[in-house]
């Protein structure tokens, strides 16, 4: 489990670690959650609303979604499947939990991803896919509470040798 901010890095080490990991790894993250939803839940109203600076809130109709799609991380996994999960905890702690219940006895490797703000919120603006602001805004609040079994920081790692750290602590 990657849990890092936006621009922080960690689709590029999941990308890397399905290259340096021994066995075939599926790599899922809430982007792909995002993604797969119908475009009326990514409204205000509904319950995804990216604000103007960045902040992102979240309703009870994306909660209703993303608890089916955690579930269903889960199950594959329960099914045999190894998953790096590519994760934004904008509850901090309460993210993590709703993740531990759902995951129950299976292995579980909690990494947390960090980035200095700076270096995060120039990597958004060269993307030029997020809304400017979400790297900052989400830079600290998605690690409070959060217990990590490693940490990584891509300020000046690169996202090889970060996914060859977490390879190694995994083995």
């Amino acid at each position: 489990m990657l849990n890092g901010g936006s621009s922080a890095g960690k689709s590029g080490i999941a990308r890397c670690l399905q290259a340096v990991l021994p066995d075939p790894w599926l790599a899922l993250g809430v982007d792909t959650l995002i993604q797969a939803m119908p475009a009326s839940p990514r409204t205000p109203a509904a319950g995804l609303e990216l604000a103007a600076d960045g902040a992102v809130v979240v309703g009870p109709e994306f909660r209703a979604l993303e608890a089916a799609w955690i579930e269903g991380v889960a199950a594959m996994a329960r099914a045999g499947a190894r998953i790096i999960v590519d994760e934004v905890f904008l509850g901090g702690a309460d993210s993590q939990e709703r993740w531990k219940k759902a995951l129950g006895a299976l292995e579980t490797r909690w990494v947390g991803v960090w980035c200095e703000t700076a270096v995060a919120a120039g990597r958004e603006i060269a993307r030029g896919d997020r809304v400017i602001g979400m790297a900052a805004s989400q830079a600290e609040i998605v690690h409070r509470g959060v217990v990590y079994d490693l940490r990584v920081d891509t300020t000046t790692t690169e996202a090889l040798e970060c996914a060859r750290a977490i390879a190694a602590y995994v083995r």
